[in-house]
């Protein structure tokens, strides 16, 4: 694959592969892999991870127009995805973290439809498609899990479409703060503790918001005891009350604040549960 800002983009060093490419030891595998692999199934999938690849922060992985060869699944860090439209404006499509697949949107087109950029030091999982593919045949599992993350995609896409389409502008933070939080959690990180790593300028361009309207609304949630905000950090008080926000609904007619609670979710719900009934016929 052409890489178009090699610098910011290395392998590791060959000598290491064989530990690098350990995804039955690796803490995310219960995100990217399907449970109940065999030993020797696991094995199969190791052969294929080819390396894993630094971004350095503000790199791109892959940019729109490139040729389609690899998927890469984030081992470490975050990265947003954006597009260039024809009138030359950006809109970032999304934000990922470790356990997360990028490359999705190359394999109807055989060219990638974005560019992937790193929002800091970061490392992936570079599996070569072809070789992928064949993997689905010796280990059907393998298949309905990859439909399963292209499902979740699409929902996520769905999600982005109602954000911009029916949400004022609490609503679609609220939504945002909800999903990453969920997210985090899944990783095993505590639901009410974020540490953001994209800008409030990114987003508001995600959000469809500028900069100021983020900045005020965020200052209207923290004065309603819902969240503690320093910079990119940020702490939800009333994860109930953010969620009902989300959802359109009156906080003040689910019983007023709330405080969070931790295990609300297991790893398989992680749609945004406003898109429930959301989906397109």
């Amino acid at each position: 694959m052409m890489m178009t800002t090699a610098q910011n983009v290395s392998p590791f060093p060959s000598s290491g592969a064989a530990a690098q490419n350990q995804c039955s030891s690796c803490p995310m595998k219960k995100l990217c892999m399907p449970a109940g692999l065999s030993d020797a199934q696991m094995q199969m999938v190791e052969q294929v991870v080819c390396r894993r690849r630094r971004v350095a922060a503000g790199g791109h992985l892959f940019r729109m127009g490139d040729p389609f060869t690899n998927l890469y699944v984030v081992s470490k860090g975050h990265f947003k995805t954006d597009r260039i439209s024809e009138g030359g404006m950006q809109q970032i499509t999304g934000f990922q973290m470790n356990g997360e697949m990028l490359g999705l949107d190359a394999i109807g087109s055989d060219r990638h439809s974005c560019d992937a950029i790193a929002l800091e030091n970061s490392e992936v999982c570079e599996i070569p498609f072809a070789r992928f593919e064949k993997l689905f045949v010796e280990i059907p599992s393998l298949l309905r899990h990859f439909y399963r993350l292209m499902s979740r995609e699409i929902e996520r896409e769905q999600g982005a479409m109602l954000l911009l389409g029916s949400m004022n502008a609490e609503q679609r933070v609220a939504a945002f703060l909800v999903d990453i939080a969920i997210r985090y959690e899944d990783r095993g990180n505590l639901i009410s503790f974020l540490q953001l790593p994209m800008s409030r300028e990114d987003i508001g361009n995600h959000l469809g918001l500028t900069i100021e309207s983020i900045s005020r609304t965020l200052s209207k949630l923290k004065k309603k005891g819902w969240l503690k905000v320093h910079n990119r950090d940020l702490e939800i008080l009333d994860f109930v009350s953010l969620e009902s926000l989300a959802g359109g609904l009156d906080p003040e007619e689910r019983g007023g604040r709330m405080v969070v609670n931790e295990q609300r979710r297991s790893t398989d719900s992680r749609a945004p549960f406003w898109l429930v009934g959301a989906a397109v016929a």
